[in-house]
């Protein structure tokens, strides 16, 4: 190629030569273009790109290959944020049809990472903390500008993963408990599992080095220690003129999982230097039982659970950490370790134990199911000890009790998060399907009269919509998407309202009794949805104390049923008292709904407030009673417990449920003035409404009711349309459109057409909750009206928005 370059080079001067006869003036215009191409050439080479000859498609098979790592989603995106290529992972956790940062996410996270993307194309780099999933679950995101003309961007997404706990936390070897160590001629010290020290015992220190305020950390252990021709351990310091140290080692933390970040203990241990003359066993003959209960009082102390067992694998001892992690506390150690665990893991404890009480002294770790949780696989280290008389086998497993707790807590968390949001999304497609069927029925009822022999037929069908209705309704309560009118009120005063209705519906053999606490702070809540809280509790009482008596005792005559029903006032110091780890301190209102109808049964509380879990016979329940409960209580701020009531025996008795509403302070906002009556205005129905709504039944049972009403309809299908017909000089009165709408919404269209008509009015219909939508929407001078409505409902509600706009003009 160059040679071909230099050929052009010298032809095109010698052209130049043999017009103007100039060889000055032909050698300048050769020199010159020398220098450019030689300044051409140097310039790519310094930028790594040779001079092209042609252009060739970038092979991304290699780019795939590199990017393929183990537990990091990564892809590539072009500067029109297509997806260039993406390793596994990413494909497995967002799928091949996405490209970050338009993902199958939440509108909020979506938001955040299109900012991310943004920030990435400007500075360079970005990173996201956290955003969520679909499934709930939490991702870090970091984008790096790459390429040639740094024209992609380089995505990594890494799965947040909680720090795992430290049990080593309370373990002070430093302070108090060290001291006590070293007093009873045991010196300690925990270690990395490279073999560093990370700390140790004031005793240790002042052994090993002649300081006690040393902390030795980072230093090797094994180089403080000596060994002689015996094998006899001495600290180095002291030589062979010290004390021969018996040396235990007890691994503190668990083998990392597969996918997951190691643990703050991960590979520690705990490293115990005995005295050969502290007298644990009775000497090089003695047995280990002599040394047990000195051991056993100074390994007690420790957090961690402990146990030890002979080299037959009989329990010789355990402290309460132990008991606690295997769920013996109450019950006292089994004879062996095998009795703690599960069937299929008896034999391979049983070989381990053996395994390291035969051997030389060695340590390791294993996975087991113990039998007082089957589900969730625990690792228990086993450690061969020495220096106690016989063989001995130190046992090791972490009190996670609480851990697992939390687990459980969080994962029923998500499921019912997840569950809340299918019956939304549910019951709000469904809402446009029960609104042209209720809306069509009262059409055809406007044209038969009672008597005709369809006429009974449409009101079966309007009847069974409205029954339908309410079904969505308590789906919408469950997922907190439904529509309340919260109000200052207080519990008793809602308490009485309800309660002649429950007393009726509990009949003669239940008693109902009511108590009221005294000084009990307002809530906000809805008055009619709180009684839709309390008649569902009454009548699953009543319900269970029913089944109770029918299927409880054998011949006996059963005692009369009792549902109690309670207000209390709990401060805030209280809660704190309870040490609750959902109950955020504050001062609340208590509602208790209590009955003695023989209470939960175990198995059933975590799904109690499921919806469509119901323990009633087929066809006696929908499953929807309590997750309404839950629905209403969660939407309205409050939080809801459920527990069993025992006796002074410990027996079972009855189950209660427990509402916390916060108590609200301030004064109570004034009632709005009431509408004035439709008839009472000099202006009349009519007027010309611009109808928005993508769903085809709606908007054609919207604009034949509201045409009947004398108003003057133009429907169009979606947000675009509706805009178009403003900005094409339409003249409109109100607007009434969907919120959701695919392509531009109904708010996107209302906050267009308020830049041409700040004035016009607009209503919004939808199935999701009135309270959601404004804090979202935010746009002023907005009103709604709730799915499914029905003909009369939907022109009141025009006539009441134009009346309203009407007078505000006039004023």
């Amino acid at each position: 190629m160059l040679a071909g370059v230099a050929g052009a080079l010298l032809l095109s001067a010698g052209i130049l030569f043999f017009a103007t006869s100039d060889w000055m003036l032909s050698a300048a215009y050769a020199v010159g273009l020398a220098v450019l191409l030689a300044g051409f050439l140097a310039f790519e080479r310094m930028h790594g790109r040779p001079v092209p000859i042609g252009l060739a498609a970038p092979d991304w098979s290699v780019t795939v290959a590199a990017i393929e790592e183990q537990g990091e989603a990564v892809a590539i995106t072009d500067r029109a944020n297509r997806l260039v290529c993406a390793n596994s992972a990413f494909v497995d956790g967002f799928g091949a049809g996405s490209a970050p940062p338009a993902l199958a996410l939440e509108r909020a996270d979506l938001e955040a990472l299109t900012k991310l993307a943004r920030e990435s194309w400007r500075d360079g780099a970005g990173k996201l903390d956290i955003f969520h999933d679909r499934q709930g679950g939490e991702w870090a995101a970091f984008a790096v500008r790459a390429g040639r003309g740094e024209d992609h961007l380089i995505w990594r997404f890494r799965r947040a993963i909680a720090a795992a706990p430290d049990i080593l936390a309370n373990v002070d070897l430093a302070g108090p408990f060290g001291a006590m160590l070293s007093r009873a001629g045991i010196e300690a010290a925990i270690t990395g599992p490279d073999g560093a020290i990370r700390s140790v015992s004031a005793g240790f220190a002042e052994r090993a080095s002649g300081d006690e305020a040393a902390t030795l950390a980072g230093q090797d252990f094994a180089g403080l220690l000596r060994a002689d021709d015996r094998d006899r351990i001495f600290f180095a310091r002291e030589g062979r003129a010290g004390t021969p140290q018996t040396l235990i080692d007890v691994p503190l933390g668990e083998p990392p999982q597969s996918g997951t970040a190691p643990g703050p203990n991960d590979g520690a241990t705990l490293m115990l230097m005995v005295d050969s003359g502290v007298g644990i066993g009775s000497g090089w003959d003695g047995t280990a039982q002599a040394g047990v209960a000195q051991l056993e009082a100074l390994l007690a102390q420790l957090p961690l659970g402990l146990a030890m067992t002979d080299r037959d694998g009989r329990f010789l001892f355990a402290n309460d950490a132990f008991l606690r992690s295997v769920g013996r506390a109450e019950r006292g150690l089994p004879a062996f370790p095998t009795d703690l665990v599960t069937r299929e893991d008896k034999a391979a404890l049983s070989d381990a134990v053996r395994r390291h009480g035969r051997g030389p002294a060695t340590s390791g770790d294993m996975a087991v199911r113990l039998v007082s949780q089957p589900e969730e696989p625990v690792s228990i280290g086993l450690s061969g000890v020495r220096g106690l008389g016989e063989a001995s086998v130190l046992l090791s497993l972490a009190d996670s009790s609480e851990e697992t707790q939390l687990k459980r807590q969080v994962a029923q968390a998500t499921k019912m998060q997840a569950v809340g949001q299918l019956a939304g999304g549910v019951a709000h497609d469904f809402n446009n399907v029960l609104t042209a069927v209720i809306g069509t029925c009262d059409l055809m009822l406007l044209r038969h009269t009672p008597g005709d022999s369809d006429y009974d037929d449409i009101q079966q069908i309007r009847a069974n919509s409205n029954r339908a209705a309410s079904l969505t309704r308590q789906l919408l309560a469950f997922s907190r998407q439904q529509t309340l009118r919260p109000e200052i009120l207080q519990l008793p005063d809602v308490v009485s309202e309800v309660g002649l209705l429950i007393k009726r519906l509990l009949g003669e053999k239940i008693g109902f009794y009511v108590q009221h606490d005294r000084n009990l702070g307002a809530v906000r809540a809805d008055p009619q949805q709180l009684e839709q809280v309390i008649m569902n509790l009454a009548v699953n009482a009543r319900d269970a104390i029913n089944a109770h008596g029918a299927h409880g005792g054998s011949g006996t005559a059963k005692a009369e049923g009792r549902i109690s029903l309670l207000t209390r006032s709990v401060k805030s110091q209280q809660v704190v008292k309870l040490g609750s780890e959902i109950l955020p301190a504050a001062d609340y209102t208590v509602l208790i709904v209590q009955d003695n109808g023989g209470g939960i049964p175990d198995h059933v509380l975590p799904k109690l407030f499921e919806p469509f879990f119901t323990t009633k016979e087929m066809g006696k329940g929908t499953g929807l009673g309590l997750s309404t409960v839950y629905g209403i209580v969660k939407q309205s701020g409050g939080f809801i417990f459920a527990d069993n009531v025992t006796d002074t025996g410990g027996r079972t008795i009855g189950a209660r449920f427990t509402i916390y509403f916060p108590v609200h302070h301030g004064e109570a906002p004034r009632r709005p003035a009431a509408p004035e009556p439709a008839g009472s205005s000099e202006w009349s129905k009519g007027g010309r409404i611009l109808l928005v709504e993508d769903e085809d039944m709606v908007r054609a049972v919207a604009e034949r009711a509201l045409a009947r009403a004398g108003y003057q309809i133009t429907a169009c299908p979606g947000g675009e349309e509706g805009l178009a017909a403003i900005t094409e000089g339409g003249e409109f009165d109100m607007v009434l459109s969907d919120v959701v709408m695919p392509g531009m919404d109904g708010p996107a269209m209302v906050r267009a057409i308020r830049q041409l008509r700040p004035e016009i009015p607009v209503l919004f219909m939808s199935g999701y909750a009135e309270e959601a939508l404004r804090s979202e929407i935010d746009i002023p001078d907005m009103h709604f009206i709730a799915k499914p409505f029905s003909v009369a409902e939907i022109g009141e509600k025009v006539h009441s928005v134009m009346l309203q706009a009407k007078t505000r003009q006039s004023a």
